[in-house]
């Protein structure tokens, strides 16, 4: 019998029969692999467990607890609703239906206008189809043929999509009568597919363009077993209470009013309050930090654009142009050309460098409006952007700095799972080679320093430059991209910017963008779902409501909230002719750290009755003691 030789992920080599399936493979490993699979990896290629093996390979089989194997089995979830929706509304016509991070979805053209009663129904009929135990088999054929196979079934999307493609052989996966366009792979049978949940319907226009049709998009999770969807539901409800916009709303922080324009943040006095202690806070530690604070222009006439490029491969997020005295100018959709301008303006020497300038700078840029959320994607937002402008020989000891002073701030803010994501220089770039080596191992050589997780992205970098992205984990276990450290070789060379070096000669410096956390809107989003609205009581935009019993204890209450005020402290009074258990009720719902009832007994012994945030029961206490207590924990950032 002839046999071949797979080299598995542990370096150890297997000798199998010529003709193997993949799937077989998996069972001469182990059996509990084989029950995992649903995908390999056949020498970097991700394939169908049915593919066979006729020579010499590597091999890895994919289980859903990777990612790519999760992506393989939601998309075959999405193919097993698509046929649950066809059987029961023959009229349906499907454009795409892709694994998200989150699951799937599919997008569909139909007259029936989708309930969360259909959505029932469609479950219902999903699990028949596991339950019927559908092969799931790949089939190639010219583009021409699918075309017309996919016409003859009045299935206009995929014809479209057919039509764009410049191959000549394209693959369709089938299951029972249902068919679709897909490049795979799949799992090998609709029964794997145990445990799912369709979880909401959406409208999305086709391509993600408004002038094109309305579809309904059904969004739906899948998991092997049904203890990892229940887990994930929990999740999800978890996910609705911490929602920043729920909150937004209950805790009086911010709104939007897409009446006046989507995708823009009105601050209202508490959110503005959150916004401003951030923002005093991260003044004060650029300050301290050796940067300095910049401020710039909203709008720039269309040279600047056209020297950065941002006219040339941005123009489609920019805002359209306005005529101010017969020059074309443009809203800024970033800072740093800004910065550079400053950089311009006198000559720089060696000695100079680094120069580290930060700016709080409001920026603007389209999104369309079927991906805006709340204050997580929005079209105009403020950037904490700094941009540091070094020598090749201060590029190393910079990095670890910013590195340093990120992790330092993340780690106050309450986040401490971080991990960092390395991208490296893409195939075709800009900037000399030696520049992007040595900015490419200073990135290295900052997270082997500061002991991070790390995930390297080997030709992920941008056309201009390598970059970090520090990911951080909120309270309920999701990953969000906040601080980027990017090189720019693109910009210096635009702009001719240079220094002049200890040699007497011109040369270039290196130029780092770093946003720290982003944007100021979307962090303070994450911020709210992070903590539940729950803020610690430095970031607090009311630390304590003050309450009196009755009439009598009115002075008392304006008193003492006189004297927190003087001691820069956020107090609210709440001296309304309602029950103490009512307006004790309405804090707990504001979720303020501290909640301080006066009554006779205070008033008269120079107490306060202290309530903590998450406790039922108060503590009498004297209000000096109050003061130093609630004092400490702002400076401990508590």
């Amino acid at each position: 019998m002839k046999t071949i030789n797979i080299k598995l992920p542990d370096s150890t080599v297997k000798e199998v029969p010529y003709g193997i399936t993949l799937y077989e493979v998996a069972g001469l490993i182990g059996k509990s692999l084989q029950k995992a699979a649903v995908a390999a990896e056949l020498n970097g290629n991700l394939v169908d467990l049915s593919s066979v093996v006729t020579e010499d390979c590597s091999l890895a089989i994919i289980t859903f607890d990777s990612e790519k194997g999760k992506e393989v089995f939601w998309h075959s979830a999405s193919h097993l609703m698509a046929q649950a929706v066809k059987r029961l509304f023959p009229d349906a016509k499907f454009a795409i239906g892709p694994a998200i991070e989150n699951g799937f979805y599919y997008d569909i053209d139909m007259s029936k206008t989708l309930t969360p009663d259909d959505l029932v129904a469609i479950e219902e009929e999903m699990k028949k189809i596991t339950e019927e135990k559908l092969d799931i088999k790949r089939e190639e054929m010219s583009r021409g043929e699918a075309i017309d196979f996919f016409s003859s079934k009045g299935e206009v999307y995929k014809v479209e999509m057919l039509n764009e493609l410049v191959v000549d052989k394209v693959s369709l996966y089938r299951q029972g009568e249902f068919a679709d366009l897909c490049r795979g792979p799949h799992l090998r049978n609709t029964e794997q597919i145990k445990s799912f949940k369709l979880l909401s319907i959406a409208g999305a226009y086709w391509r993600g363009d408004e002038k094109n049709k309305m579809l309904q998009r059904i969004y739906g999770i899948a998991f092997p077993e049904e203890k990892e969807l229940k887990k994930y539901l929990e999740f999800l409800e978890e996910v609705k209470k911490r929602d920043h916009r729920k909150l937004g709303k209950e805790l009086d922080l911010f709104s939007t009013h897409d009446d006046v324009g989507g995708g823009l943040i009105y601050w209202h006095p508490k959110g503005a309050r959150l916004r401003t202690i951030l923002e005093e806070w991260w003044r004060k530690e650029h300050f301290k930090n050796g940067y300095e604070i910049l401020y710039t222009p909203h709008i720039g006439r269309s040279i600047l654009w056209e020297t950065s490029g941002h006219l040339g491969f941005y123009k489609d997020n920019m805002y359209s142009s306005m005529e101010i005295d017969g020059n074309d100018y443009y809203i800024k959709p970033m800072n740093c050309p800004f910065h550079i301008k400053i950089y311009q303006t006198s000559l720089h020497s060696y000695r100079d460098l680094p120069l580290r300038w930060a700016e709080l700078g409001t920026v603007y840029r389209y999104e369309k409006s079927g991906v805006l959320h709340g204050m997580l994607r929005v079209r105009g937002f403020t950037q904490d952007d700094a941009h540091i402008f070094c020598t090749p020989e201060q590029i190393e000891d910079e990095i670890k700095e910013v590195l340093r002073f990120s992790l330092w701030m993340w780690k106050t803010l309450g986040f401490t799972d971080i991990k960092a994501y390395l991208a490296t220089k893409p195939e075709k770039s800009v900037g000399e080679p030696q520049r992007w080596e040595k900015a490419q191992e200073s990135l290295r050589k900052a997270i082997e320093w500061a002991n991070l997780k790390v995930e390297v992205d080997e030709g992920g970098g941008a056309f201009y430059g390598p970059k970090i992205d520090l990911k951080i984990r909120d309270a309920i276990g999701r990953e969000w991209q906040m601080t980027t450290i990017q090189f720019d070789f693109n910009l210096p060379e635009r702009f001719d910017m240079y220094y002049i070096g200890e040699d007497g000669q011109r040369h270039r410096p290196f130029m780092v963008h770093r946003a720290l956390l982003g944007s100021i809107e979307r962090f303070v989003g994450i911020l709210i779902e992070h903590y539940g609205g729950k803020f610690p009581l430095w970031l607090s935009p009311v630390q304590a409501i003050l309450i009196n019993v009755s009439g009598e204890q009115e002075s008392k209450v304006k008193e003492i909230y006189a004297a927190m005020i003087d001691k820069g402290l956020r107090p609210q009074m709440d001296l309304r002719n309602e029950s103490v258990g009512y307006k004790i009720r309405e804090a707990v719902t504001q979720k303020v750290p501290y909640i301080c009832v006066i009554g006779k007994n205070e008033a008269e012994s120079g107490t306060v009755s202290v309530r903590k945030r998450g406790e039922n029961n108060s503590v009498t206490m004297a209000i000096d003691e109050f003061y130093a207590m609630i004092m400490e924990d702002m400076e401990s950032k508590r």
